[in-house]
């Protein structure tokens, strides 16, 4: 039980470092990390209020497994962070299963998620033409002090189909990005080079691409009638044969006390969950939340060691509100509204007498009066003009920029985080350059009209011919 609670609090402080200076903000940390704990927080109070340490020993056995049997990442995630907590938990866990291909609702094979290496550059070569292949999307992020990039091409197939389809996208992750050049409108055709210590990705003319890794998979539901598609039809079971439905996360019925506890804490990792939209990550208060829940997994696994269900509860209410004199009066709002709302429980800590609202987010929403000079580049994207299930969807930019404090403010104030994007962008011009720290930012036209903003001397140059969403 020991290792569930270290997990937990190791999640909350691999949160809390990921965001600890925005400048090195790391939003993909905070998302996995959070993620974890969607299905697995029940199940963790579960076993923690085990009546006793043999039953809470046993449960505790099954979260673990549980955990760990949601994929092969999952699993090296809680290996990982285990063992940066203090425990080697590799022999508790079974074996690793590599994800294989599975089948749809129709029963047609679906290709599974895979490294991108020589081969599997050689096996799709066959079925996909990149030659006359697109860019669809292509996001370049900071992960702490690395670099990652997701890229989505549109490819052409090499097989036929027997009915009208959408185009086939091929889904690229690359991982350790040590170069990136691309600018419009040198968008189409497409060069794989995957070697042992470099992954290298040619786009159009002049764009590239370098990592130190990466995974791949194929967005297309015709895929079952390409060669490899066909073969891996050939040695896949049919979907007959496996459970109808996923199984169900260990669990029982937990306390009123309990619950709410568990309630409130889900909650709000969903909320710190809501990273995973770059446009929510600067509304999203990671620090005080990891602040608030500091040492949670620790006080769980104390308050369902109280012997007999009375003192449990009874710890378990004392839990909470010490949760929310960490939070301050702010998150106390927003807790007291949580405990009402999703766990029936408004007596749990007094309510403050302003309304319950979220709390204040990583950066204001109110623009300064006068632009910033310097800015450091935490995330950018382009998507191009497509067609969506039917819904014609305008070619965009998206820009994630670290700012310093605000002029007038203390020095020793905290960068700030800002989202900001436009559509249709007349220009957009990336090279690597823009991730190289604090530089010059540069800004002409109003902001809600015609507006460009150039980072580090044109290493990031995108122009917005009918404005940005907001002020940066």
């Amino acid at each position: 039980m020991s290792v569930l609670a270290a997990l937990l609090d190791r999640s909350l402080d691999h949160m809390a470092e990921a965001a600890a200076d925005v400048r090195l903000f790391d939003r993909e940390a905070i998302r996995a990390a959070s993620d974890v704990w969607d299905n697995n927080l029940f199940p963790l109070f579960w076993a923690a209020s085990a009546s006793g340490a043999g039953e809470r020993e046993r449960r505790a056995t099954a979260v673990l497994e549980w955990m760990a049997g949601l994929g092969e990442r999952r699993r090296g995630w809680m290996v990982e962070q285990a063992r940066i907590a203090g425990y080697d938990i590799e022999a508790l866990l079974s074996p690793a299963k590599p994800h294989s291909p599975g089948r749809d609702h129709l029963g047609r094979v679906m290709a599974p998620q895979c490294r991108l290496t020589r081969q599997a550059v050689d096996e799709l070569l066959p079925d996909y033409d990149l030659a006359t292949a697109s860019v669809r999307h292509l996001q370049v992020e900071r992960a702490g002090t690395r670099l990652s990039a997701f890229l989505r091409l549109v490819v052409d197939r090499k097989f036929a189909v027997d009915e009208p389809a959408p185009p086939a996208l091929l889904d690229v992750w690359l991982d350790g990005v040590s170069d990136v050049a691309f600018r419009l409108p040198d968008t189409r055709g497409a060069i794989l080079d995957a070697g042992v210590r470099e992954i290298g990705i040619s786009l159009g003319s002049s764009g590239r691409l370098r990592a130190t890794g990466g995974e791949y998979r194929l967005d297309d539901r015709s895929w079952h009638l390409s060669g490899a598609g066909r073969r891996a039809d050939a040695v896949t079971p049919p979907r007959s044969s496996r459970p109808e439905s996923r199984r169900r996360p260990p669990g029982g019925d937990l306390s009123p006390d309990t619950h709410a506890a568990a309630a409130l804490l889900r909650h709000s990792m969903l909320e710190l969950r809501s990273v995973r939209y770059a446009a929510e990550a600067d509304h999203v208060p990671v620090l005080k939340l990891c602040r608030a829940f500091s040492g949670a997994g620790e006080a769980i696994l104390a308050a369902g060691s109280q012997h007999g269900g009375r003192r449990r509860d009874t710890a378990f209410r004392a839990v909470i509100r010490t949760w929310a004199d960490q939070g301050g009066p702010e998150l106390a709002r927003w807790f007291a509204d949580i405990l009402k709302t999703q766990a029936g429980r408004p007596d749990l800590i007094e309510e403050p007498s302003a309304a319950a609202r979220t709390p204040a987010p990583l950066a204001g929403t109110t623009p300064a009066s006068s632009e910033p000079g310097q800015a450091v580049l935490s995330m950018v994207s382009w998507t191009a003009a497509h067609t969506d299930y039917r819904v014609e969807r305008a070619a965009t930019a998206q820009l994630q920029l670290a700012l310093p404090p605000r002029p007038g403010g203390s020095s020793s104030a905290p960068w700030r985080l800002r989202t900001v994007s436009c559509t249709e962008p007349d220009a957009f011009h990336l090279d690597v350059t823009a991730f190289q720290g604090p530089g010059s930012l540069v800004q002409v036209g109003k902001p809600t009209a015609a507006c460009s903003l150039d980072l580090h001397r044109g290493a990031l140059h995108i122009a917005a011919g009918d404005g940005w969403s907001a002020s940066v």
